[in-house]
């Protein structure tokens, strides 16, 4: 083919992105879809706001109240490339309808349980009905906005991040000092049982919409796999990922803790001053991320990835200073500005992992995601984390854990360099496409 109708198509595949406008009831879907997301963060994080409480109730050590968090991120990775599968094939509202349903069950259940391996299952069935949403409502959100706007919607889904796991530190503080760790447990998952019926009146959105060009041919999931083993944008962005989940992962859950045992603070203002910390930089920090992100996607391919590797390298420094202060102020003020930093990541990272798929392979690709970055990840740091602050302090196994973020950022920044270098050779793989 000659040069001039290549450069054609392309030109006429550009007019078409831009020409693109938001599926029918895309507002409404992404604002049901942020509750969500926002009231799965509170039920995962609201341990972290009670887990002294928890360690007294059921005499347990430090290293054994990081298993309530690996115990469900163990089940939710698990279970994720699973209910990716499911939810490139069925209506994904009904999958998520029904996710939602069963992890606030579980979340009530916590409340009630008589043990602590009772409190295990809990959370692992939790594990399970996040899995089910996780994976589907990105690959959702992908199918109801074009390309051109992408990063900035998936940001403002992942606003519930911060937001929700602030709720959840808040919240548990609260409702468990003053009214015991069960009513933070039934608080939280109670809600959750009627959001799932909301998410019944969202309108499915059709796959690859949102695509300019041709719609591309469906594969069949051995070609797709095969594909995404051969996809280095999304290993180079997964691998990054999963370094950054690490840390942040066990920063949250210990962070409430080290400042309740070793900077003296009540276990109500530790958990409402971290969470009201992580809600402002966390909201700021996405917000920004997502529109650092279109614009950086619009002057270069992979432009997010610079986003993403900078907040990352940034971070670093920040996470460690932290907890090498004493005064409320500086621990706060350093704590505001890494976790900024840390949010930046949430809309380019994801819109890296979507984009670089087709839109029939988008709920598996981010399946396989959520169980690389947790098995990696969070699912091993807490009690890790745990298990140093045993035999020194929370201080130094905090400090320690600023080194995943930094090679973090520096694994996106030469993921970024080689990919650059390897389009101009040849264009880049990718799944289901």
């Amino acid at each position: 083919m000659s040069a001039a109708p290549q450069v054609s198509a392309a030109l006429a595949v550009e007019a078409q992105a831009e020409e693109l406008q938001p599926a029918r009831g895309a507002a409404f879907g992404l604002s049901v879809l942020t509750l969500i997301n926002f009231l799965n963060y509170l039920d995962r994080f609201i341990v972290a706001g009670i887990l002294p409480l928890l360690l007294v109730e059921f005499g347990r050590s430090k290293a054994e109240g990081g298993l309530l968090t690996t115990v469900f991120i163990v089940v939710y990775m698990l279970a994720a490339p699973i209910a990716g599968i499911v939810g490139d094939r069925i209506p994904r509202r009904y999958l998520v309808a029904a996710s939602v349903f069963l992890w606030s069950l579980a979340t009530l259940a916590s409340g009630f349980a008589g043990s602590f391996a009772a409190l295990l299952v809990a959370r692992a069935v939790v594990g399970i009905g996040e899995a089910g949403y996780g994976t589907v409502a990105p690959a959702m959100i992908s199918d109801l906005y074009p390309a051109r706007m992408r990063t900035r919607m998936l940001s403002y889904f992942y606003v519930a991040i911060p937001v929700g796991s602030a709720a959840g530190f808040a919240l548990g503080g609260w409702l468990g000092q003053n009214f015991g760790w069960q009513t933070a447990f039934i608080a939280g998952g109670a809600p959750g049982l009627v959001v799932a019926v909301l998410t019944l009146f969202m309108r499915e959105p059709v796959r690859g919409a949102m695509e300019a060009g041709p719609p591309a041919p469906r594969v069949r999931f051995a070609e797709g796999l095969r594909a995404l083993g051969r996809n280095r944008v999304f290993w180079f962005n997964t691998t990054g990922y999963t370094l950054m989940t690490f840390a942040v992962g066990g920063l949250g859950h210990w962070m409430p803790t080290f400042l309740n045992a070793e900077r003296a603070m009540s276990l109500e203002t530790a958990g409402i001053a971290f969470g009201a910390v992580t809600a402002g930089a966390g909201l700021l920090g996405t917000l920004t991320g997502g529109w650092l992100g279109d614009r950086a996607e619009r002057k270069a391919p992979l432009g997010g990835m610079w986003v993403s590797a900078s907040g990352l390298i940034l971070a670093a420094p920040l996470m460690y200073a932290a907890v090498q202060v004493s005064a409320w102020w500086a621990i706060f003020g350093l704590i505001f500005l890494a976790q900024f930093m840390l949010f930046l990541n949430s809309g380019p990272i994801n819109n890296a992992i979507v984009s670089c798929v087709g839109p029939d392979f988008r709920a598996f690709a981010m399946g396989l995601n959520v169980l690389f970055i947790h098995l990696l990840g969070d699912a091993i740091s807490p009690p890790l984390i745990g298990a140093i602050a045993d035999t020194s302090s929370l201080e130094w196994a905090i400090s320690l854990n600023a080194l995943p973020v930094l090679f973090g950022g520096l694994v996106l920044l030469f993921g970024v360099r080689h990919l650059q270098a390897a389009g101009r050779r040849r264009p880049f793989e990718t799944a289901g496409r």
